[in-house]
Parts: C-alpha cells; sequence; structure tokens
C-alpha cells in the first residue's frame, strides 16, 4: 500500500474514532465528512445545548501534496499526536492552524 492511501485510512480511522465520543454536554451529534477524491477529511458537530444552537467543524485534515495538512484540531490531546503513533511521520504532518512562522519551532513539517 503506498504511503498516500495509508494516510487515507489512517486519518479515516482517528476520525470515526472521535465521532463515536459523546458530546458531554447537550443533544450534539457528530458527522464524518470524507472526501477522499479531495483528500478533505472533517468531523463536524451539530445540535443543541439548551437553547444555543451548536453547530462548527471540530477537526478538518486535508492531504496536500505528500503531507497530512491539519487546519483544525479541536480535540484535547491534539490528533497530530495520534496521527504520529498510527505511522505518519512527523515531517509528513503540517500543523495548518499554527502560522508560517511558528511551525518552524513545532517538531512538525513547516509546509
Amino acid at each position: 500500500m503506498d504511503s498516500l492511501e495509508n494516510y487515507r485510512q489512517i486519518i479515516c480511522s482517528i476520525i470515526t474514532e472521535y465521532a463515536q465520543i459523546p458530546y458531554a454536554y447537550g443533544d450534539i451529534q457528530r458527522h464524518t465528512v470524507f472526501d477522499r477524491s479531495c483528500d478533505r477529511y472533517l468531523l463536524m458537530i451539530l445540535g443543541w445545548e439548551d437553547v444555543r444552537q451548536v453547530h462548527g467543524c471540530l477537526i478538518h485534515v486535508e492531504i496536500i501534496e505528500g503531507k497530512v495538512w491539519i487546519h483544525r484540531d479541536g480535540t484535547e490531546d491534539g490528533i497530530a499526536n495520534e496521527f504520529v503513533i498510527a505511522g505518519i511521520p512527523k515531517d509528513c504532518i503540517v500543523l495548518g492552524f499554527r502560522s508560517p512562522e511558528m511551525r518552524k519551532y513545532t517538531e512538525f513539517a513547516v509546509a
């Protein structure tokens, strides 16, 4: 299996695991959105917390030019670390939610 297909499987598996975790407050559903043809992977939340509607993106990941870009990470522990444990090298993960200036101080890829 080539590395991109391996990355796709890892991303989908980990996001699916997060989708199974029940939301602690309110009646919130979690929806996975996987677009394998464009390599975009999201975990969306939708529902109600008391009288307030909750709608947003918890996780947004893309594969761009062979690297895994994390645009949004709303997890407590950091999804990048889970990707590393699952086999994606740190130099193939970009913390896209950090500015390019700050990325060079992380242990992950700059771009």
